[in-house]
């Protein structure tokens, strides 16, 4: 009886260590599993996340080829943001008493047609091809056709315009600080920052997120240099995307003065927002240049990330701006003009933190009338605001 016990465990044994061997030869090996990546690991089957790249982002958006040429460019897109900066100074004259803007001017510059810009850094932009209207979500009528009505009803309200006030379309003045007032509807909308903000949103910010780091744009040709200039046709995508967020080389030590530049660089202390979105440019350009996908595409979950949170935390600065100037109706219609327009926006990145359907939701709570609204309404619209986008916490600080 021993032997034979003895003889069956010495089998058991050897049974083990045979599955146990085999088992060994077929697990897969962890390990980088990238080619372009400085650690990369021919022996491993399964990539465990640690790829490291040495490709090193530049202080400033500049980018050159081995003969010292620049190899960027972005003139449409600063065209579109020199338009919609005069077509801001032209809205806001509107907010002196009596002083009337005309629809078809506006929508003349909307469009580019036939409109005679000032043009001081010498763009070209009076009979250029470039316009704000058909990059306005790829041109989209549904949404063309909103600005257009704001811009007919500033223009209405704008001509031979008093004094506004709850129920009346007119120039608000504020209470607090007289040298604040805007022009806003009966409802205490105001059409200058519904088109500005909503320009930002439903042009720049579409455009960047959706439309030049997207998936046609990001495939376009990185082999050779586009003819008869300096830089590939994937390259100059990418920098179209940089143009429509600033057009800074140096930004953020220069561009925060207006639209996504400044109000990135308004939320850098919480979010960091204006230093993460500018970094993360640097190095997808470089890593483009590099031929380097997979960092480009690291930087281009950063931009959209961070645009969101930047849009997000711009709509939360207003709702609480609007609650801390709740009494005065002038700053308050105003704050939440401001408010309303960013969330907007938010509909239009390629994230989906905010989609339409949550857009219009928090539109519908808001409501249409900026007079008739509670602080308690205000805060609600805010929190559900920050919930969705992860930004709870600095809700009250925003």
């Amino acid at each position: 009886m021993n032997i034979k016990f003895y003889s069956l465990k010495g089998a058991l044994v050897f049974a083990m260590a045979t599955t146990f061997a085999l088992t060994s030869c077929n697990r897969d090996t962890e390990g980088c599993t990238d080619p372009a990546a400085d650690n990369y690991d021919a022996d491993a089957d399964t990539d465990d996340g640690t790829c490291s790249y040495s490709i090193v982002a530049p202080d400033t958006y500049t980018f050159t080829d081995a003969d010292g040429n620049s190899t960027v460019s972005y003139s449409g897109q600063h065209q579109r943001l020199n338009m919609l900066s005069e077509m801001s100074s032209y809205l806001k004259t509107a907010n002196n008493e009596g002083t009337a803007v005309d629809a078809d001017v506006l929508k003349n510059m909307y469009a580019n047609e036939g409109h005679t810009w000032d043009d001081e850094e010498g763009l070209g932009m009076t009979g250029s091809s470039k316009q704000l209207k058909n990059k306005t979500v790829g041109g989209d009528s549904e949404f063309t056709d909103i600005f257009e009505a704001w811009m007919d009803e500033v223009a209405a309200a704008s001509d031979g315009s008093g004094a506004g006030s709850a129920g009346v379309a007119g120039v608000v003045l504020s209470t607090t600080n007289p040298a604040k007032q805007y022009l806003q509807s009966a409802q205490g909308q105001e059409w200058t920052q519904l088109i500005e903000k909503g320009l930002m949103g439903a042009c720049f910010y579409y455009n960047i997120s959706v439309v030049y780091l997207g998936e046609d744009k990001m495939n376009a040709d990185n082999t050779a240099p586009e003819e008869g200039e300096y830089y590939t046709e994937m390259e100059h995508h990418w920098d179209e995307g940089y143009g429509y967020f600033t057009t800074a080389v140096d930004y953020p030590a220069s561009g925060t003065d207006r639209f996504w530049g400044k109000y990135a660089n308004g939320r850098e202390d919480l979010l960091q927002s204006a230093s993460k979105i500018s970094a993360a440019f640097r190095l997808g350009r470089a890593a483009i240049s590099a031929d380097n996908m997979t960092v480009r595409d690291q930087q281009i979950d950063i931009i959209r990330t961070e645009l969101e949170l930047a849009a997000a935390g711009t709509a939360i600065h207003y709702f609480n701006s609007a609650i801390s100037n709740f009494a005065d109706d002038a700053l308050r219609n105003h704050a939440l003009s401001e408010a309303k327009a960013f969330m907007w926006g938010l509909q239009f990145g390629a994230n989906t933190a905010v989609d339409s359907d949550m857009v219009a939701h928090l539109l519908e709570d808001l409501g249409d009338d900026f007079y008739a609204v509670t602080t308690a309404t205000l805060t609600e619209v805010r929190d559900e605001l920050a919930a969705a986008t992860g930004l709870t916490d600095l809700a009250d600080q925003l």
